[in-house]
């Protein structure tokens, strides 16, 4: 679908100098409450599903058929906002190219992860370029939690993000910039986005560009209702 390509929020990337993320490489899409992180996480789902690659969202929060239901609503969003047709085959590259792996009741480690991996990658041939972590709790994972993660990137080579929570009420930022609750783990984070809602509208942010940081040339503005990119 490369009218929506030509207007996902991943277009930040488009001048990173890795242009994207990359295997074996942590991203983390930074938002407070509300704002609109799970909305822009399914966005970059969908520009990895459209391009023909493999992806695994996994939720710390929702059972699959509700996050079945995000990707169905922001799918119909997107055909409305752009005026194409809903077509049979972006339907069905979301079903054959996505897998949905729910950790709910504190159910997540990285050993059980690893585990469906593999089981998904020798059992079933489903290889993912892309993984998605929905709702780990920045403020309470470990570091060595991250660590894992980056194992796991680099053994399955694939890239992860994550969303983490930011409050209003914290202002913290490290040395680099980085705000909380990343700020004590950035140099395992190669890209870091900031969701960041102004008087001008919403505006993503690339905080952190694998060696750069503080890019402030480098960010684009969304839509508000639909989250596509605008400029």
């Amino acid at each position: 679908m490369k009218d929506f390509i030509s207007v996902s929020p991943l277009r930040i990337l488009e001048k990173s100098s890795h242009q994207g993320l990359g295997p074996g490489n942590l991203g983390v899409l930074v938002a407070r409450a509300g704002v609109g992180k799970t909305a822009c996480l399914i966005h970059i789902a969908f520009d990895k599903i459209f391009r023909q690659e493999k992806l695994v969202h996994i939720s710390l929060e929702e059972g699959p058929e509700k996050v079945a239901s995000y990707y169905n609503v922001i799918y119909y969003d997107l055909v409305k906002a752009l005026n194409i047709d809903d077509d049979y085959e972006y339907r069905i590259l979301m079903e054959r190219n996505r897998m949905t792996l729910a950790y709910l009741n504190q159910s997540f480690d990285l050993e059980r992860l690893e585990a469906n991996l593999k089981n998904l990658t020798e059992r079933l041939d489903f290889n993912p370029d892309t993984l998605i972590v929905d709702g780990l709790d920045f403020e309470k994972a470990e570091r060595e939690v991250f660590e894992g993660l980056k194992k796991i990137a680099l053994e399955f080579e694939t890239e992860i993000w994550f969303s983490a929570l930011s409050h209003r009420h914290i202002a913290e930022t490290n040395e680099r910039g980085i705000p909380y609750p990343c700020d004590k783990f950035d140099d395992l984070f190669s890209i870091i986005i900031q969701l960041q809602p102004e008087q001008a509208g919403i505006f993503l942010k690339l905080l952190k560009d694998h060696d750069r940081y503080q890019i402030p040339e480098n960010s684009i503005r969304l839509d508000p209702n639909t989250f596509l990119a605008l400029s």
